[in-house]
């Protein structure tokens, strides 16, 4: 009994389909889609727009390209590194600790997981969403899932959550770790790629509903780091790094990637930076995605291919990509604090 686990961690990562296939694209893409805090609009329409229209429509074409990052032997990267991250929390914890991984979307469910440290009667879980900057449609949504489940619970453990970790000296040692594996200076531009939001998702925040941000966001929260605004966290995130390398303000962009339809989101978009840095003669790009602890779809083909090939046909030579922070005991180290220290 000595040796009987009494504390839990649950690591939430975003998600990825069961397979590279259509249909399980599809589900995922469903799934994923149909959350409120990712496309907040009445439930009708985004009934309409995600299951008759963009699931529909994108599901073939996302799997022809899952299928280009998926490994004969390990899968799903995303579900590869995560389940390293798992392991070796696990075994940097010790047996006092018993440690769980959930995807938001798919699976292992955080259903599953809260279900299985259920039965455990464990006196406290603690919850690290595996998104170093708080937006409502990633972390928001994973609190708002796992307390939804376990209020049910008839037995109440003390519960903590980590809302964000974005200006973690660890995480930022260990991106500019990987960022120095290449010759920096055969670059001549450095650019930090972010997941993008729409807009008027940054005002949400505002309970009274008088927030209206800018679509570059703010000049406070480009220097300043709030709690709970996105675009603010991301700044943060960078400004971390960068002091790591010892880059000038005039060497790194900021940007964010992964637009989806037509409304306004937050900008400066990734495609229009690199049309302005091929237009003002930049050559050789190195390319870092922050807002990931683990390489996936937007990391290794929407940076690594798409942005890539994109930046050619402009004149540009090179994007080079920074690999996530993935299995890096370094990371690791960084997630074994998140899990011990109660005040994050």
């Amino acid at each position: 009994m000595s040796n009987k686990a009494k504390k839990g961690i649950l690591l939430v990562q975003l998600g990825t389909p069961d397979s590279p296939t259509t249909p399980d694209v599809k589900k995922y893409l469903t799934e994923f889609l149909m959350d409120p805090r990712v496309i907040d609009i009445p439930y009708f329409q985004r009934t309409l727009l995600v299951k008759g229209i963009i699931a529909r429509t994108r599901a073939p074409k996302s799997a022809k390209i899952y299928e280009t990052i998926w490994d004969k032997e390990t899968g799903s990267p995303l579900m590869y590194y995560s389940i390293l991250q798992r392991d070796l929390l696990q075994e940097s914890l010790g047996e006092e600790y018993h440690v769980e991984l959930a995807m938001r979307y798919q699976n292992p469910s955080i259903e599953a997981a809260l279900s299985k440290m259920e039965g455990m009667l464990l006196e406290s879980v603690r919850v690290i969403p595996l998104f170093p900057q708080y937006a409502s449609a990633t972390s928001g949504s994973v609190i708002d899932r796992v307390m939804e489940l376990i209020r049910k619970w008839n037995y109440l453990p003390e519960i903590s959550f980590v809302s964000n970790f974005c200006t973690d000296e660890l995480m930022a040692e260990t991106f500019a770790d990987h960022a120095r594996k290449h010759d920096l200076t055969h670059f001549d531009h450095f650019v930090f790629s972010y997941h993008g939001l729409p807009v008027r998702q940054l005002g949400k925040v505002d309970p009274t509903g008088q927030l209206k941000c800018p679509e570059s966001g703010c000049d406070s929260c480009k220097t300043n780091v709030n709690t709970y605004c996105y675009v603010s966290q991301c700044y943060a995130t960078t400004r971390t790094i960068v002091e790591k390398l010892g880059l000038r303000k005039e060497q790194y962009s900021l940007c964010f990637q992964s637009r989806l339809g037509k409304e306004p989101w937050i900008q400066p978009y990734t495609s229009d930076l690199l049309h302005d840095l091929a237009s003002k003669g930049y050559k050789k790009l190195l390319v870092f995605s922050p807002a990931f602890v683990a390489d996936c779809i937007e990391t290794i083909d929407e940076i690594g291919v798409e942005y890539a090939n994109e930046f050619k046909n402009l004149g540009g030579e090179e994007v080079c990509l920074v690999e996530s922070l993935n299995d890096d005991p370094k990371w690791i180290t960084s997630l074994k604090q998140l899990a011990v220290n109660a005040k994050n």
